[in-house]
Formats: structure tokens, C-alpha cells, sequence
């Protein structure tokens, strides 16, 4: 919470140097993001939520709880201040730095197995997503799993494209073999 700035009568309000180091700390974690998850984590006790940060520590995703005050002016700072609307009550953010789909579908997987920690809202490459889009997010395969469809989706027509010239060399291939013959047989 700001403080009011007691050597001033007209009210203003400004920040400690906490809460200003933790708006830097936290806007640098939102740039550097490839999503950002808001979950409502009321109904957790202190032992769930610790094993949660450390099954999503384990995978390269941060957990934060933090206050949307100072978590709105952070997203601000980040160039994503579209993202306040979704930071609403109290929210946890699960922050990941790698693959887009691994914090939803790890704050899913938990959600089905402990009925609590709802998926309120994401940011996933500077788009704002309801949590239908999360989920949506949540189901996509692995990056690896994905790049192996679509290398296959283009060696699909390559392969028919050989088979076809393959099949076009062959039939002319025998042609000539069948006019080869013709003209020994009419010189003999």
C-alpha cells in the first residue's frame, strides 16, 4: 500500500522503495513472459499452494500472489496494461518463460485433480484470453509434438509428388522398353 507523503498537505501519494523494486521485479518477469496465467487461489491452504509452486518451479514457471494494485501498475510498466482488467480479487499469477501451453495445462491438470485454483484469465504472447481461451491454450500438444505435424503435413504432398514422377518415369521407362523390342523384332 502507498503511504501518504506526510511533508505534503495536498494528499499525494507515493510509493516505498519496496513496493517500487517489486513493481520493477514483477513488470520484468511480465516482459520477458510467454504467458501469464491469473488464477483465484482462495480455498488453498499455505501447504497446497507450496506444492503447487514447486511442481510449476520444476517446469520453469513462476507463482506469484501479489497485490493488483501493484500488480496492474507492473503490467503498465511492461506494455501490457490491457492486462489489469483481468487482475480482479485476489489472483495469482503463474508466469512462464518457455513453452506457451505448459502453465495452463499444468494449472488445468491441477484444477481437475483438486477442484480449487479456478483459471480466471491469461496473457499468452501479448494477447488477453478468458479462460475459455486458457483452456483452449491448455490443450494444444507440446511445441515439439506440433512441429512434427506440421513437417508432415508438408511432406505429405512431397511424397505423392515423388510417387507420381516415380510412377510417370516407370510407365515411360517400359514404353521404351516395349518400342525397343518392337523395333528388334522388326529388324530380325
Amino acid at each position: 500500500m502507498a503511504k501518504a507523503d506526510r511533508g505534503s498537505t495536498n494528499g499525494t501519494v507515493r510509493a516505498g522503495p519496496r513496493k517500487i523494486e517489486a513493481v520493477a521485479k514483477l513488470s520484468d518477469r511480465l516482459s520477458r513472459a510467454t504467458s501469464a496465467i491469473v488464477t483465484d487461489y482462495r480455498g488453498l491452504s499455505v501447504k497446497q499452494l507450496e506444492e503447487l509452486r514447486a511442481r510449476l518451479r520444476a517446469e520453469g514457471i513462476d507463482y506469484l500472489v501479489v497485490k493488483n494494485t501493484l500488480a496492474r501498475r507492473a503490467a503498465d510498466q511492461a506494455g501490457v496494461g490491457y492486462f489489469s482488467s483481468a487482475l480482479v480479487g485476489p489472483v495469482g499469477l503463474a508466469l512462464g518463460y518457455g513453452e506457451l501451453s505448459v502453465p495452463a495445462r499444468l494449472l488445468s491438470e491441477y484444477f481437475r485433480v483438486n477442484r480449487r485454483l479456478l483459471v480466471i484469465a491469461g496473457l499468452v504472447e501479448g494477447r488477453l484470453l478468458d479462460a475459455d481461451g486458457v483452456r483452449t491454450v491448455a490443450e494444444l500438444p507440446p511445441r515439439e509434438v506440433l512441429l512434427g505435424q506440421f513437417a508432415g503435413t508438408l511432406q505429405s504432398p512431397l511424397t505423392s509428388l515423388a510417387g507420381s514422377l516415380q510412377s510417370i518415369l516407370s510407365t515411360f521407362a517400359a514404353t521404351l522398353d516395349a518400342y525397343r523390342e518392337k523395333l528388334a523384332a522388326g529388324a530380325a
